[in-house]
């Protein structure tokens, strides 16, 4: 006699993707040391709440470039690009009557985004050497128009007379940086909760698998270019974002903001912390930009150099950045128990 077994439902498959999603998307208590951490600098080093605003939106800056980078796997040298785009939309707003700083916000994202959009729809054509060519070339053009367009950006004497609205008009930015810090920690958080959504997600697994194998990718069907575009727009309006928060805070704009040594030091931010790691800029701009401030005081001239040499020790001896020496450690404490 021939026993005849059940066959899974058709609901089985669908309920254990939703419980690994779920899984997936389950908030780790190690998650909350950063924000612990940004809440206690405040209590902690309120003389330096002005620096603490530029490192969280250098941070979700970083953020944004690690999303083509360490997850799409798009190498860039022109991130400031948008970057830039984002300040000088918010600050040109600011400048002439439009001070509200969340409309600065939006506006600097949809004009960051639609140009990661066009750019993309020429660059992401385009692989290794070319591609990285090309998002240079992108960033120098931008750095030079706005150059010659004294009469909107300043030209090199920079974006000046911004008036910043208060925050949801009660929250006015002041002279200590109180406001700027709450102001730029909740964008940082937001950011944050919207990329660790995309990366956890469905969305986020493919870039993982386009980064690692786009040759398999293409062959399962994967619409492997407009994959790359949507996640290149979402990386430049979030950039953007991260330039309009500078420009509020600081209630300037100079034309560094669009230079290629600002895509090459984000860059070398995220390297520092790890590269795909969804956290490695928050471990990697503070790093850098603490260590720039201790380097350049103790050597004013070559502390440029000591920068370099820490990049290359991290690159040397931590492969995957601070968080893979981090987990490297870790997994040689539990298999030494």
């Amino acid at each position: 006699m021939t026993i005849s077994r059940p066959e899974p439902s058709r609901g089985a498959g669908a309920k254990s993707a939703i419980e690994v999603f779920a899984r997936r998307h389950r908030l780790r208590p190690m998650e909350l040391l950063p924000w612990v951490i940004a809440i206690g600098v405040y209590f902690v080093f309120p003389d330096y709440l002005a620096l603490g605003a530029q490192v969280l939106a250098t941070t979700l800056f970083g953020l944004s470039a690690d999303l083509v980078l360490g997850y799409a796997g798009i190498v860039t040298l022109g991130h400031a690009a948008f970057y830039g785009m984002g300040a000088y939309t918010a600050g040109y707003l600011a400048a002439h009557g439009v001070g509200a700083p969340v409309v600065g916000l939006v506006a600097a994202a949809a004009v960051a985004g639609l140009a990661g959009l066009l750019s993309g729809l020429v660059i992401l054509r385009t692989q290794g050497l070319t591609l990285l060519m090309l998002t240079l070339v992108v960033c120098v053009m931008l750095q030079e128009a706005a150059n010659k367009l004294t009469s909107i950006t300043g030209g090199t004497d920079g974006l000046q007379g911004m008036e910043v609205s208060p925050v949801l008009g009660y929250f006015r930015f002041d002279l200590y940086g109180n406001t700027a810090y709450w102001y730029a920690l909740a964008v940082l958080f937001l950011g944050w909760v919207f990329a660790r959504t995309l990366v956890y997600s469905s969305f986020g697994r493919s870039l993982t698998g386009i980064r690692e194998n786009v040759t398999r990718m293409h062959a399962i069907g994967t619409p492997v270019f407009s994959r790359l575009l949507i996640v290149y727009t979402i990386s430049a309006a979030m950039a953007g974002v991260a330039g309009a928060l500078i420009a509020e805070t600081t209630q300037l704009v100079a034309l560094n903001v669009l230079s290629v040594d600002l895509s090459g030091t984000i860059l070398v931010m995220i390297i520092l912390g790890g590269v795909g790691r969804l956290y490695g800029a928050f471990v990697g701009v503070p790093l850098y930009m603490i260590a720039q401030d201790r380097f350049s005081t103790i050597d004013p001239v070559y502390w440029y150099f000591w920068i370099g040499l820490l990049l290359v020790l991290i690159v040397s001896f931590a492969r995957g950045g601070v968080l893979g020496l981090i987990d490297a450690l870790l997994r040689r404490l539990r298999g030494s128990r």
